[in-house]
């Protein structure tokens, strides 16, 4: 990795004076490429954060236009972004927040091909999308890719977060949800569980929980509590009401239908070689 410049330093040394950060973790986020899909409330609010902390390139995917309903909760759209595509939108926020940060905007939804291009290049993603479907797509290839996840979700008063990164007998997405709409290549706009445009959500939830995203992220890149197994297969829930956090710990699910399945193709193909 290249050495810091006078520049770098000044500009982060508030976190290079954390031990666990310092120098050399400053160089590995300064050299990490995150994915992040979605670009609403948590998309936007995850982007900033890592863009200011000094991650070196981000690719944002959203296909959506910033609508006057979005403001609420999405604060750095504006009313004069209203009507413009969302990811474009971000793109120049980002820049204007760290010119430093390679920034490459995607205007459309991904299928199973494009996506797993888009994971293969990814240090890790970020999960901020707003229903199953893409969820499950998401998570599938991620854990195809053994491609580290961060999901992220609120609704009415409460948010959730979890981290998945693949080991053996670690748990994923589909263990804690189960898929029951069977695999997809291109996305669409059908969901079996509602989103925030149904139930509605309290804006600040929604910046709570990208804020653990985007910290989540941050100390995946300096190795901080990777080995911890309550890092990974812990769902943290925020109720905003109360101010509390409840913690659950769940396992791989004998019957899931991506990590327990693939595996014992996986089993079956290496005892075949």
């Amino acid at each position: 990795m290249q050495s810091m410049t006078d520049a770098d330093f000044i500009r982060y040394q508030r976190q290079i004076a954390l031990p666990e950060i310092g120098e050399s973790g400053q160089r590995k986020i300064n050299h990490s490429t995150v994915l992040i899909i979605g670009c609403g409330g948590l998309g936007t609010t995850a982007s900033l954060l890592l863009a200011g902390a000094g991650v070196g390139s981000l690719v944002i995917v959203d296909d959506d236009k910033v609508e006057i309903s979005n403001l609420h909760r999405q604060f750095i759209y504006t009313e004069s972004d209203i009507g413009r595509q969302k990811a474009e939108a971000l793109k120049e926020k980002i820049r204007m927040r760290n010119q430093h940060c390679r920034v490459r905007a995607i205007e459309k939804r991904l299928g199973d091909e494009q996506l797993s291009l888009e994971v293969m290049i990814a240090d890790m993603v970020i999960d901020c999308s707003d229903n199953m479907v893409t969820r499950h797509q998401i998570n599938r290839i991620c854990y195809q890719q053994k491609t580290v996840l961060i999901s992220g979700s609120a609704s009415q008063w409460e948010g959730q977060i979890s981290t998945y990164n693949f080991a053996a007998n670690q748990p994923c997405f589909a263990c804690l949800t189960p898929d029951k709409s069977g695999s997809t290549d291109e996305l669409s706009d059908e969901s079996p569980a509602l989103s925030c445009r149904d139930l509605g959500v309290i804006g600040p939830v929604v910046s709570i929980i990208a804020s653990l995203q985007a910290m989540a992220a941050l100390k995946q890149m300096v190795d901080i509590g990777i080995a911890d197994e309550s890092q990974t297969n812990t769902l943290h829930i925020l109720n905003g009401q109360t101010m509390s956090f409840r913690s659950f710990s769940f396992h791989k699910n004998p019957e899931c239908r991506v990590c327990h399945q693939s595996q014992e193709k996986e089993t079956v193909h290496a005892n075949q070689d």
